[in-house]
């Protein structure tokens, strides 16, 4: 038997082992299967533009996701990155008649106070983190729409530098929201990897009785990881109304769940302890291609709807099988 295992084992093709090793193999032949379907069910539609388009439509999408997976891995959840995006985009426009500045740095200091608030609740008081972010996501919401009814009358326009951010290129080239994504993805990579902070990330999600009895301080980790969300959330706001120019209420809201799909897409463990930025950054790519996929069907939004979940389903489970392999 065992040598009929060893067998089977040393049989396989090394491309299988190497897709194993290197876990965004897979994830980069799904996209690039996605992309030609694109482009089978409208010949011609990839180029350079419909590239840069993705990249743009996706890189909110893997801003929030980018805190996500923080905190996913830690084995936790932060339901209110949408309630904070959203609120970071409304003040940035609305405190813009005070200085972009000032209108900055306020609007990056409510993800930060939330994530905090969140990191209390979840590190300290033992608080379980779907409640803790669910409750305080509806609390923001709810303290924006009272900022709204209260304190606005004409919201100004969306700052020049904020679009600029969300829907400006390099030379007409490159994105400066690609280039914020990017140089946060390579932060994040570094952070992960290449850090005290990343390996005690990993240590709590993996196995956070362990680490405690190791000495390791487990609650300052979920803090700060938390705090980190919300500022990535606060910064995935204000390049997403950039990438809009119209600032609103429930602005980020249909982020909710994609942000979560594309952390477990991209191979992130729900339970913690595994995963990296690098899939989840594929798998924001992913779902930004389904998107579009569906616009090309023109199909109802409930049929949208089902299509897209069916999708991530499949994409998530078949992904979880073959690495399992």
């Amino acid at each position: 038997m065992s040598t009929m295992q060893e067998t089977t084992e040393t049989g396989r093709p090394n491309l299988l082992k190497a897709m194993q090793r290197h876990t965004l193999i897979p994830l980069i032949l799904v996209l690039i299967v996605l992309a030609a379907a694109v482009d089978v069910i409208k010949p011609g539609t990839l180029s350079g533009g419909w590239v840069t388009s993705m990249l743009v439509s996706a890189a909110p999408l893997g801003l929030l996701a980018a805190g996500q997976t923080l905190v996913v891995l830690t084995a936790g959840i932060d339901l209110s990155v949408t309630a904070v995006a959203t609120t970071s985009a409304y003040l940035v426009t609305s405190l813009a008649n005070h200085g972009n500045g000032f209108a900055l740095i306020i609007a990056l200091a409510v993800g930060i106070v939330v994530g905090l608030i969140n990191g209390v609740a979840v590190a300290i008081f033992k608080a379980q983190p779907l409640i803790v972010t669910l409750g305080m996501g509806l609390v923001v919401n709810g303290a924006l729409e009272v900022y709204h009814a209260v304190a606005i009358t004409n919201l100004p326009d969306v700052p020049a530098y904020v679009i600029a951010i969300g829907s400006g290129s390099f030379f007409g080239l490159i994105p400066y929201s690609l280039i914020v994504w990017v140089v946060i993805a390579f932060l994040l990579f570094v952070l992960l990897k290449r850090t005290g902070l990343g390996r005690l990330i990993y240590a709590i999600g993996d196995n956070e009785p362990a680490a405690q009895l190791l000495a390791i301080r487990t609650w300052l980790v979920k803090l700060i990881t938390y705090m980190l969300c919300g500022l990535l959330s606060a910064i995935a706001g204000i390049v997403l109304v950039g990438v809009t120019s119209s600032p609103q209420l429930g602005l980020a809201d249909v982020y909710l769940l994609p942000s979560i799909a594309a952390v477990v897409i991209g191979g992130t463990s729900i339970f913690g302890g595994r995963g990296s930025y690098g899939g989840t950054f594929v798998g924001a790519l992913i779902l930004a291609v389904l998107s579009n996929l569906q616009v090309l069907l023109n199909a109802p939004e409930p049929v949208r709807d089902i299509l897209y979940g069916a999708l991530i389903l499949a994409v998530t489970t078949t992904y979880g099988k073959f690495m399992s392999r």
